[in-house]
């Protein structure tokens, strides 16, 4: 069977995130984006890993949970903050179980290297290689997969406090990682730009930290809902049971240029190395970006693609193309007066954008949306690169666009 999932979420119990990140909006909301298997994130965190308990119904044979239509697997992201060479490292991983007894054992070792109660995405003084080594004994089921690889502050390559290699930080349990997290600034051929990581998957997921969120990144498989059965797939890289992931427009994450938010300085590469990576503004270090880490390590051009590598789609959540065109903000009730049929109609966002047909669309969807959705489809977008923690904007409709929905008294 067919399905999308998204491995790597935050619940309420996580600093900045929705207090509706609850099983139930979780389920909800899995069901408007068209999510079948969800990472439940935060397993880490005693009140969290209660709900779970109280409202998961398990399926041991499949490694996986179950509640109200959705799949459930369970996971958590850390933060590894730790010192190695004399330099202090600050790495994100997002950790995934097929039982709670694992789960348990998990917490029991995790708890001796920081507080698991004081975050949903607890802060651990340990050293990558040293959480694989302990998590690989407790159990050879577990995946393990460095989160949003290319973030500048808590990515693993990342230009603040990242390596150069996997190698450098998971040593001898390199091997034993399952995949990478691409993040929202990356997206497949940035990463195939680097020959050393073509014997791992890429997988995309949301970090979503509200219920709206989710989904927009994820991977859809094509196998059975069964945990070892995507274990697997991640290990072998079967690119015909993941069939392709779903991404942001890279630039539109928050860290793919380079800058300084508060000197309002946006560069490219090209240009920091210019100002050889000074503000021109403070005079401080700019923070260089995921393009900028991703230039610096890469050994192939841009535009090389491996062989026999899984496919990806760029996608715009619905609430921003339906914002954009209303030209009102994404949180607001004229979207969801918009956003709520649609869905009724179609049955879930993903499907909407990916797959009614253009027929459908232009009879059953106001006409500029429909014109927003297909043009996500073609890439024929305008795209302002995030840079420093702003995220980027994608632009579906085009200036002209703009003046002739001026010059009409009524678009729908």
């Amino acid at each position: 069977m067919q399905f999308i999932a998204d491995f790597h979420i935050h619940s309420k119990y996580s600093r900045a995130t929705s207090r509706d990140m609850d099983i139930v909006h979780l389920a909800q909301w899995a069901h408007y984006k068209g999510v079948s298997l969800l990472g439940t994130g935060d397993f880490t965190h005693h009140l969290w890993l209660c709900e779970l308990k109280r409202y998961l119904e398990p399926y041991s044979d499949k490694g996986l949970f179950f509640y109200q239509g959705v799949w459930f697997i369970l996971s958590v992201e850390v933060s590894n903050i730790y010192s190695q060479n004399n330099k202090l490292y600050r790495v994100h991983n997002v950790i995934m179980a097929p039982s709670m007894p694992i789960v348990e054992e998990i917490n029991k070792m995790l708890s001796g290297y920081g507080n698991l109660a004081s975050d949903g995405r607890p802060i651990l003084k340990m050293s990558c290689a040293l959480m694989a080594e302990k998590l690989f004994k407790i159990s050879s089921d577990i995946m393990l997969i460095p989160a949003h690889i290319w973030t500048p502050w808590f990515g693993l390559f990342g230009s603040k406090s990242g390596f150069n290699s996997l190698e450098e930080a998971y040593g001898k349990y390199t091997d034993k990682i399952t995949a990478l997290e691409t993040g929202l600034s990356s997206n497949p051929p940035m990463n195939w730009c680097l020959s050393s990581l073509d014997k791992f998957s890429l997988v995309s997921n949301s970090d979503a930290h509200s219920p709206s969120r989710i989904g927009r990144e994820a991977n859809v498989f094509n196998c059975e809902l069964n945990y070892w059965q995507i274990k697997e797939i991640l290990e072998t890289k079967n690119r015909n049971k993941l069939l392709y992931t779903l991404e942001f427009f890279p630039e539109e994450g928050r860290y793919y240029y380079d800058g300084h938010r508060n000197c309002k300085i946006s560069f490219h590469p090209s240009d920091t190395r210019k100002h050889k990576g000074i503000c021109p503004v403070c005079g401080r270090p700019l923070t260089c970006g995921v393009l900028y880490r991703v230039e610096e390590l890469a050994d192939r051009p841009q535009g090389f693609i491996p062989q026999d590598v899984p496919g990806y789609k760029s996608m715009v959540p619905l609430d921003e193309i339906i914002a954009e065109v209303k030209e009102v903000g994404k949180n607001t009730k004229t979207v969801e007066r918009i956003y709520t049929p649609l869905i009724n109609e179609f049955g879930s966002e993903l499907n909407i954008l990916m797959n009614v047909s253009q027929k459908d669309l232009f009879s059953k969807v106001p006409e500029r949306i429909a014109e927003g959705i297909i043009r996500v489809r073609k890439r024929q977008v305008q795209v302002f690169p995030g840079f420093d923690g702003e995220y980027g904007t994608v632009k579906v409709l085009f200036k002209q666009d703009r003046k002739a929905k001026a010059n009409q008294a009524t678009l729908f």
